[in-house]
């Protein structure tokens, strides 16, 4: 009894700080201290804390050298030399501009992944769009938008969330077996959520750019990742990039890309992803510091090593939660959808990691429902079916509310930064109307391309 109740005392006051964030509380320190509470309740073994470590592990180190490169392309001016180039392409149109930021979102999470997409482009598209005039509420639309777009397009590459990462190694699924049945129907589901977006956001987009800009001078800002913790100074030149530049600009993003290529390639000859996107990073590090004479010392500062903390408390926390008897319960609720084919299979798990995360955030929310697919004895292809639920949920029907995902509260922590202030009341209007449908979209195209594919 002593276990049970203290356990559940310690997973509510969790999402409780984490949701609250007094005083700008770093979201990994109420994951640690649940995580810690869970251990002296004796719901989370010393034995549980091994496995765990070493699943969350790998994943963390790659996700953090998958940041420590964005960190590194944000310092070569790639991200301003993109939002530039976006500025050129969308001609003075409001409308345009509102594409191509969505296709840049789509790209950064699938080039990198969600929570160093946020962290870099965030500002930058404050900065973009404050330079061409638009007021906070007119920005409204195009941050919204892309931020919805950014953590959506994890679902469809594994190491584009940490989550997925964990959760793949936990149920023994590759990479590249992971991307064939999910690549082609998540992509579809994001290019729906940005549909959606659109239609919800189109009577409110700016018509003319041009006109915003020239009646607008905006104030200088700063970037949130400058040196020492400070905000660097940030402003984006329009002016036609040389030749030299683009050049250079190629490179890095072709390289960047290569090192892409070879996380899955390597995965196929055994070599692990965190391997890879180590040395991938530590090239480019050098490269940084070769060319610009820069130390890698503050890519490291900068790096949210919290991320970190913040994954592994939070599964110590979903483990303690679900061996409370969470697991038995949903394994009794769930087994009856799996066993009745596989388009009920991915429907259940995908509404109940999505519940479950809108709660209590993905994180354990995914390890809750992994865990639960784990016990219930599945072939490995009904096991991986029931698993693309999993990830609909966790890194699609999360979107609901605020707390479903780490990047979405680093999101809105940005633009606080930054005085956009949009409210969990107004978020809620937004995804309330765009989350469901699209689930409900990429659940029934998972569903046909698995059919196609699989037969």
């Amino acid at each position: 009894m002593f276990t049970t109740a203290l356990t559940i005392f310690s997973f509510v006051m969790t999402i409780v700080l984490i949701m609250w964030r007094p005083k700008g509380l770093d979201v990994s320190i109420p994951s640690l201290v649940g995580a810690a509470l869970m251990v002296i309740a004796g719901s989370v073994s010393l034995a549980d804390l091994k496995v765990i470590g070493s699943d969350v592990g790998g994943a963390s180190v790659t996700i953090m050298a998958t940041i420590a490169m964005a960190l590194v392309l944000e310092s070569f001016g790639v991200f301003q030399f993109v939002a530039d180039f976006l500025v050129r392409l969308a001609k003075n149109s409001g409308v345009r501009l509102f594409w191509y930021i969505n296709l840049m979102s789509l790209l950064m999470t699938l080039v990198f992944n969600n929570d160093g997409a946020i962290i870099i482009a965030t500002p930058i598209l404050i900065i973009l769009l404050r330079k061409l005039g638009l007021k906070p509420h007119q920005q409204i639309p195009y941050l919204l938008s892309a931020a919805l777009v950014d953590t959506a397009a994890s679902a469809p590459l594994g190491v584009s969330n940490i989550v997925n990462l964990i959760s793949i190694k936990i149920i023994g699924m590759s990479l590249a077996t992971y991307s064939a049945m999910i690549f082609v129907p998540s992509l579809i589901g994001v290019c729906v959520l940005a549909v959606l977006n659109y239609v919800l956001f189109r009577k409110k987009l700016v018509t003319d750019l041009k006109q915003n800009r020239m009646s607008n001078k905006p104030k200088p800002r700063c970037h949130p990742l400058g040196p020492n913790n400070e905000m660097a100074t940030t402003d984006l030149q329009l002016e036609t990039p040389s030749k030299k530049q683009k050049r250079f600009m190629t490179n890095i993003l072709l390289y960047v890309l290569a090192i892409r290529v070879a996380l899955f390639v390597g995965a196929d000859f055994g070599v692990s992803p965190s391997v890879t996107a180590v040395v991938g990073a530590a090239i480019l590090l050098i490269w940084r510091w070769i060319k610009m004479g820069t130390s890698p010392m503050d890519i490291l500062r900068k790096t949210p090593w919290h991320v970190l903390f913040f994954a592994f408390g939070m599964y110590v926390v979903g483990a303690g939660i679900a061996n409370v008897g969470l697991n038995s319960w949903l394994v009794h609720v769930l087994q009856p959808f799996i066993a009745g084919g596989w388009f009920s299979s991915i429907a259940a798990t995908a509404t109940a990691v999505s519940i479950m995360s809108d709660i209590f955030n993905n994180h354990p929310a995914l390890m809750i429902g992994t865990l639960n697919l784990t016990s219930m004895h599945l072939s490995p292809m009904d096991l991986h079916v029931a698993y693309l639920g999993n990830i609909i949920g966790s890194d699609i029907g999360s979107l609901l509310t605020p707390i479903g995902l780490l990047a979405t509260l680093i999101w809105m922590f940005v633009l606080k930064q930054y005085k956009v202030h949009i409210s969990w009341r107004q978020y809620f209007r937004v995804t309330s109307l765009v989350v469901p449908p699209t689930v409900i979209a990429t659940i029934v195209l998972c569903y046909g391309w698995i059919r196609l594919i699989y037969g």
